[in-house]
């Protein structure tokens, strides 16, 4: 498996001129009068000329646009970068995402060189964090299978400079170990996603996951094929039927002696989904590798979370099955019956992710946790509603409230959805307790509905519970963007490990 970056992070408050590096990066943004300079460290004169030659250079500021320009003289850099942070937010100021984007877009625009300094306005630790894990985010690539073409990719930047008030600042030193840690995790949950399904199934996933937690205060449970009939995880195993590989359950505990609350998270680790028997056509397994990504966003997230050190415990649930199409597969009409004992009518084989977070579910309730959050790429029908870059987040009220919260801050976009009440009828069987797929309308919204029947109770109270689909933003089949990617963008990592950041917040 390809490593994760290796970017290194500093920051500096003296003068930006005496700073030798490749390139220094200024941010430029869309006024209403057209471009803008941003306050940067260039000498007064240097300033003027180029904020009155920015219409002339044809810079627009815009998101996303990063244009090269010969150092100045009075620079120790060969390049100079004016990168776009695009326009002023309602407050009328350019919010820590604006600054985030521009980072990782400017790093990741200027893989080749090997060291740069980021001179975006940085006087906040708010503004800082942003830049710096934009810096990490932006500084990814994934060359584990390249050969004869590997010469012709450009080397990520290794080492950013961020330029602020703040370098003697005592918690500034504590935002860039964030911030290195969270982007590690992000490009870590690429690299998983990435992986072709040749070489990651469940039972390489889950030495995967030992591997990445390795060195940490967590620990690996490997739950295989044997202990999953023997306890009766029927959903994992009815999808995983089919594969020649068979299925694993992993288990990733972090539990520190003063856990203030009990988190689970619990993800879809479909390493490669053909449909099954339901079977897809053909352009649409063509990225199906992505379908174990809320698996690696909820390894990488408790990962963090145990590096960072956060006092909470942290439980990520691993549902891991390649669903294949064969002699042995499960069958339209089959009835499994899942952890716990609640029986399921499977009528479509490719709505299978509900299946083995079914099972995960009821077994992380058993635990008592405070709050489980569940995480999937499990519906075609979330792209339909809100495109490729917005997940949705479903549940209860006030979690589903929280993670929106946590993903803004975040600079992830999620948005709420609901539960019509109308809509669970359609998901009785007249055979089994449920069936695994409702009306053609709504699937998304079913789809949630069906997972809510396997959260459990504790005290004879429903566990606080919220699922998140990430179906079309876990995987970016277009252009490169901001601080994101080609294929995997590991999304769900940051908001995960900023939500339990305020969960320990609230309870102090």
């Amino acid at each position: 498996m390809s490593k994760a970056s290796e970017l290194k992070l500093n920051a500096i408050a003296k003068d930006a001129r005496k700073h030798q590096c490749d390139a220094i990066v200024i941010g430029v943004g869309q006024g209403k009068d057209g471009p803008v300079l941003l306050p940067n460290p260039l000498p007064p004169k240097a300033d003027k000329a180029l904020s009155d030659s920015l219409g002339i250079l044809g810079v627009t500021g815009a998101v996303d646009e990063v244009r090269r320009m010969p150092g100045l003289p009075e620079l120790n850099a060969d390049v100079l970068v004016l990168a776009g942070v695009g326009r002023k937010g309602t407050d009328d100021e350019y919010d820590d995402e604006a600054f985030r984007r521009a980072a990782g877009s400017a790093v990741r625009q200027l893989a080749g060189m090997e060291s740069v300094l980021l001179a975006l306005p940085a006087s906040t630790l708010a503004q800082a964090a942003a830049i710096a894990e934009g810096a990490v985010m932006g500084a990814y690539s994934y060359v584990q299978y390249r050969h004869v073409s590997a010469a012709s990719q450009r080397e990520t930047v290794r080492n950013v400079t961020l330029h602020t008030p703040l370098a003697d600042d005592a918690e500034l030193a504590t935002v860039l170990n964030r911030a290195a840690v969270i982007g590690r995790c992000v490009n870590s949950t690429r690299n998983l996603v990435n992986e072709p399904p040749s070489d990651l199934y469940p039972e390489t996933f889950a030495t995967a996951a030992k591997e990445l937690s390795r060195n940490l205060p967590v620990k690996v449970t490997v739950i295989d094929e044997k202990k999953l009939e023997k306890d009766g995880y029927g959903g994992i195993l009815g999808v995983g039927k089919g594969s020649s590989r068979p299925p694993r359950l992993v288990k990733v505990e972090y539990a520190p002696s003063k856990a203030k609350a009990k988190l689970a998270f619990v993800g879809k680790g479909v390493t490669f989904d053909s449909g099954g028997l339901s079977l897809k056509p053909a352009s649409g397994m063509m990225t199906m590798k992505l379908d174990m990504a809320g698996a690696a966003a909820v390894l990488n997230s408790v990962l963090a979370i145990a590096e960072l050190g956060l006092p909470v415990k942290a439980t990520a649930w691993l549902c891991l099955a390649e669903n294949m199409p064969s002699g042995t597969a499960q069958r339209p009409s089959d009835v499994i019956t899942t952890y716990g004992g609640r029986t399921v009518e499977v009528l479509n084989t490719d709505a299978e992710g509900r299946l083995v977070m079914a099972d995960a579910l009821a077994a992380a309730s058993e635990e008592a946790p405070d709050v489980i959050l569940d995480v999937a790429t499990l519906t075609g029908a979330q792209m339909v509603a809100l495109g490729s870059r917005v997940s949705a987040v479903m549940g209860d009220d006030g979690v589903r409230a929280a993670v929106k919260e946590a993903a803004d801050r975040s600079g992830e976009q999620f948005w709420p959805m609901p539960f019509p009440e109308e809509l669970r009828p359609t998901l009785d069987s007249s055979v089994a307790d449920l069936k695994n797929i409702g009306d053609k309308f709504g699937g998304m919204l079913t789809a949630g509905i069906f997972l809510q029947e396997f959260v459990g109770e504790t005290d004879g109270e429903k566990i606080p519970w919220a699922h998140l689909d990430i179906a079309g933003p876990a995987f970016n089949e277009g252009q490169p963007y901001g601080y994101t990617p080609k294929e995997g963008t590991g999304v769900a990592v940051r908001t995960l490990v900023a939500y339990a950041e305020d969960v320990v917040s609230r309870t102090s």
